[in-house]
């Protein structure tokens, strides 16, 4: 009687606990999808942004300007660097060309001239006072030509040269930039978690994603602020050498003129 009445109650727990195995995973699968869905977090750019502390959007926005900045200069001097190679190449051609000093400087001395034709213009005019304030003694003119060239050659470098400082600063000083915004992010991130007491991604994230989009606008502002300075400083080096070539040449051949008039 005992064994009859234990063994039908050993089965159906046993069944049970089948029953109860193979719900478990339907039941889970069930909890889950009636549970409320996190909130998606918003990551972009702007929205990264707008959600910033200020201090990091202050910085965001100096590296931005500066960026703008930095393309502006590039831009400027790499029209300016190619429009004076040009007039340097057409200069030469006609400098070369056998023409007259007379008409060449006729020609060139009502204009605005830059490169090698400032030069020229420049040494001309010094040549045609000495000779038309009637100097008796030409024993100083070629020290007053060489000087008069070379402060033509330093004012073409200043022009040449002006405005790469700010691409030198912005490359060395933009990553330093970013970086401060970054520690920034994440300090604010810590600050989240010490006041939420809650270290899950949803807070950390935010303030993570801030410091690394602050790093990301560094770089882009200093990048091409770097690469472009070392081309246009190897570039203005290259036709200074020019310039300075071009006034040795035309210092000679005014020397001579003078040991002839002599």
């Amino acid at each position: 009687m005992f064994f009859q009445t234990r063994l039908p109650r050993r089965l159906s727990l046993g069944l049970a606990a089948v029953l109860l195995a193979a719900a478990a995973p339907a039941a889970a699968q069930d909890l889950a999808a009636s549970g409320v869905a996190a909130p998606a977090m918003d990551m972009s750019f702007l929205s990264l942004f707008l959600q910033a502390h200020i201090v990091v959007k202050l910085v965001m926005i100096g590296l931005i300007l500066a960026s703008i900045w930095v393309w502006a200069i590039i831009i400027d001097k790499t029209v300016l660097f190619g429009r004076n190679r040009r007039e340097m190449d057409r200069f030469e051609q006609v400098f070369w060309s056998g023409q007259s000093l007379e008409d060449l400087y006729r020609s060139l001395a009502g204009r605005s001239n830059h490169g090698m034709a400032a030069i020229f213009v420049a040494a001309m005019r010094e040549w045609k006072r000495t000779y038309e304030g009637g100097a008796r003694s030409f024993a100083g003119l070629n020290q007053r030509l060489d000087k008069v060239m070379n402060v033509t050659i330093a004012r073409e470098m200043d022009r040449l040269e002006s405005k790469l400082l700010v691409l030198a600063t912005v490359g060395s000083a933009g990553p330093f930039i970013g970086l401060f915004g970054t520690v920034w992010g994440i300090m604010s991130s810590f600050q989240s978690i010490a006041a939420s007491k809650n270290t899950s991604l949803a807070v950390v994230a935010p303030g993570i994603a801030e410091a690394l989009f602050a790093t990301a606008m560094g770089l882009i502002a200093a990048i091409p602020a770097t690469i472009f300075y070392n081309k246009f400083v190897s570039q203005a080096g290259r036709q200074a050498q020019r310039l300075e070539g071009f006034a040795d040449e035309f210092s000679a051949i005014l020397s001579r003129q003078i040991d002839e008039q002599e």
